[in-house]
Formats: structure tokens, C-alpha cells, sequence
């Protein structure tokens, strides 16, 4: 049921994301073709927001400050291009050569796709900044694994490709996440793009060095150690059901697949239309995401819970003073994920130092219930 679960999410953000991607060439194109310039239309907009008191006039100005302060400092296309097509390049050379299970065609491969799927993962993380990465990671090892052959190394390939995907998919996210905190601050997008550059350059180098020191320092992979690694296990227990195909999933496993699939692009194609028949009472926001009814497939119910009750406070919040809402409510988000994070601190200390919590609660089926009830009984 597990398994169902994690191959379920994963259709309904592919299903998300790439109706995302197609929905944007196609918005993107005919706009290009419609309109070739829009100069006269920022200087309108610019004239219109001169009068302070209303406040959509105030933040149409302060949208196009910002955009005009973003766009300003672009990165050209080229550079980005040739950019991509270098670390392919060097990809391409370096990892066969230290992995020969996978050869270079293979991380050609991966290297094509893996836009498709950066844009994917970027956008779910916009929406629920969450970065999903191990998920498609966890695509590329089912890819790999099943081209490359249990014969010829398809468990090592498929991890080391999961490996290569995840680094781009997660960068893409990082990046894009960062040039919404520096147009939400009026910063360079092109000064964003050289700080990710260092950051993920000196990560190159400590990364290794740090699970060096835990690999030497530590029993890492062991059950009963501090350091059991339990991924481990499951992505080579995923790289192992990839290269024995298709037939070792489980029973309607791919049929649910395809299902929560066309799903996902249906409840996009809803609320497209939804939005081009606009009501007064905006009935498309009641129109769940896919991006976000698949996180919890993955993640559990929690974070569902946490975000239907963020949701609600907003609401009751809006309902109460709107303006107050819209100008405190990123606010107060970031201190409720600040506040979540942090809280694994001191949590990691308490369970270092062997304290333990005075209730345990914990949700079972009603027959395992059962059978504690009758162990306790007993």
C-alpha cells in the first residue's frame, strides 16, 4: 500500500507540473504573437498608479517597481544556455568514467529530460515551498535501473542517476526560490544567480567532506546505530523493483497511476475554465491543487492539517481586515515555518540526550488495536 501511495503522489505532480509546462509555451507563444511590445502599457499603468488612496492602485505600483527593477538586470539566454550545456558536457565526461554501469548516452538522457522536470518541481515548490526532488529522483532510478539491466549494474545506475536528477531538480528549485526573495526585496536576479553559483560550488566541496566525517566517524547504514540511514535502503529497494520492470509492481499499482494522472491534468483543465468564466463568488479557488492533494500521499496527513489550518486563520483573517491579511499574512507564514523548523533542534537534543516524552499517542487499524488491546489485556 506504501508503494501505491509514493508511485500515486508522484503521477499527480508529473500530471500537474507538465500541464503547467504546456499551458505556459502555449500563453507564452500567443502572447508573443498578439502582442510584440508592451511599453505603451507599463506607462499607463504607471500614470494610473499615481493616486495613493486606493489600494490596488498602490500595489499595481509596487508590482511594477519591482518588475521593472527585476527585469532590468536579466541574465541573457545565451549565458544560460551555454551554461547548461557545459556542466552537461562535463557530466557527460566525468560520470562514466567514475560509474561505468551508466554510459554517456544514458546522462544525455537525463540531461534532456530533466528541464521538464526542474520546471516541475519548481513550480509545485512555489506553491508549497516544498521541494520535491527525491521524487523525481526516485523517477530517474525507476528509468535507469529498468534501461540499463540488473545484469549490467542497473541497481548502481539507477542510484547514481537518481543522484544526477535530484542535484538539477532540487537546484532549479533552490534558484527559483531565490529570485522570488529578490524581486519580493528589489535584488539583482543577476546577483542571486552568482550567489547560488558559490553556494552550490563550496557545496561541491564541503558536502563530500562532511559524509566522509560521518562515514568515518560513524557506523552510518547500520539498523541499530545512531546513524541508520533508512533511505538508503528504500532507494535501493526502488533501483531493485526497477530493473525487475513493470510486473513486480503492485497489483493495480499502474492503473491507479495513470488514473490520478489524467486526474491531475483535469482538475487543471477545470479550474482554467472555472477562471475564463469568472463569478463574482470565484468558485475556481475551491478547486483543489494536484501539486498540494498529492504532498500529503507522500509526506502523511500532517502537513495537509497544517495547511488547511493556515488556510482557515488566513481566511477568518481576510474576512475580518483584508488589507491587514494581505500586508502581514507572508509575515506570519514565515514565522510559523521558521517556528516548525526550529522546533527540530531542540527536538534532536532531547532525543540525543534520551528523554522521553510523558504521552505517547499514536492512530492504529482496528485490528492491529485489537490485538494490543488483547497483549495488554494479557
Amino acid at each position: 500500500m506504501s508503494t501505491n501511495i509514493v508511485f500515486l503522489a508522484i503521477a499527480m505532480m508529473l500530471g500537474d507540473g507538465l500541464f503547467q509546462v504546456v499551458y505556459m509555451i502555449i500563453v507564452t507563444s500567443h502572447s508573443f504573437i498578439k502582442q510584440k511590445s508592451k511599453k505603451e502599457e507599463s506607462s499607463s499603468v504607471m500614470t494610473d498608479c499615481a493616486d495613493p488612496s486606493s489600494n490596488v492602485q498602490i500595489v499595481n505600483y509596487d508590482d511594477q517597481r519591482r518588475r521593472e527593477y527585476f527585469e532590468k538586470d536579466q541574465i541573457p539566454n545565451k549565458f544560460a544556455v551555454l551554461g547548461y550545456v557545459a556542466l552537461a558536457a562535463a557530466c557527460i565526461g566525468a560520470v562514466p568514467a567514475l560509474f561505468p554501469q551508466l554510459k554517456w548516452y544514458h546522462i544525455l538522457v537525463a540531461y534532456l529530460i530533466a528541464p521538464v522536470l526542474a520546471f516541475c518541481n519548481a513550480y509545485g515548490c512555489g506553491l508549497t515551498d516544498w521541494s520535491l526532488a527525491s521524487n523525481y529522483g526516485k523517477i530517474a532510478i525507476l528509468v535507469f535501473s529498468s534501461w540499463v539491466g540488473l545484469d549490467h549494474g542497473g541497481v548502481l545506475a539507477g542510484l547514481v542517476s537518481c543522484g544526477v536528477m535530484m542535484n538539477i531538480v532540487s537546484t532549479a528549485s533552490d534558484l527559483m526560490q531565490d529570485f522570488k526573495t529578490g524581486y519580493l526585496t528589489l535584488s539583482s536576479p543577476l546577483s542571486m544567480f552568482c550567489s547560488q553559483f558559490i553556494g552550490t560550488a563550496i557545496g561541491c566541496l564541503t558536502s563530500p567532506l562532511v559524509f566522509w566525517f560521518f562515514y568515518k566517524a560513524y557506523n552510518v547504514g547500520d539498523p541499530d546505530g545512531s546513524y541508520p540511514a533508512p533511505y538508503a535502503l528504500m532507494y535501493r529497494g526502488i533501483a531493485l523493483l526497477g530493473v525487475e520492470g513493470f510486473s513486480s509492481l503492485p497489483k493495480n499499482c499502474l492503473t491507479l497511476v495513470i488514473v490520478f494522472f489524467i486526474a491531475a491534468i483535469l482538475l487543471n483543465f477545470l479550474t482554467l475554465i472555472l477562471k475564463q468564466n469568472e463569478t463574482k463568488y470565484k468558485i475556481y479557488r475551491f478547486v483543489p491543487s494536484p501539486m498540494c492533494m498529492a504532498i500529503p500521499f507522500y509526506l502523511g496527513a500532517y502537513f495537509a492539517i497544517d495547511m488547511c489550518l493556515g488556510s482557515l486563520i488566513l481566511f477568518i483573517w481576510e474576512l475580518n481586515n483584508k488589507k491587514k491579511a494581505k500586508e502581514l499574512g507572508p509575515a506570519v507564514a514565515s514565522g510559523l515555518i521558521c517556528g516548525d523548523s526550529l522546533w527540530g533542534i531542540p527536538a534532536a537534543i532531547l532525543s540525543l540526550a534520551g528523554v522521553q516524552a510523558p504521552i505517547c499517542m499514536k492512530f492504529l487499524s482496528a485490528s492491529t488495536n485489537k490485538k494490543v488491546d488483547g497483549f495488554l489485556g494479557s
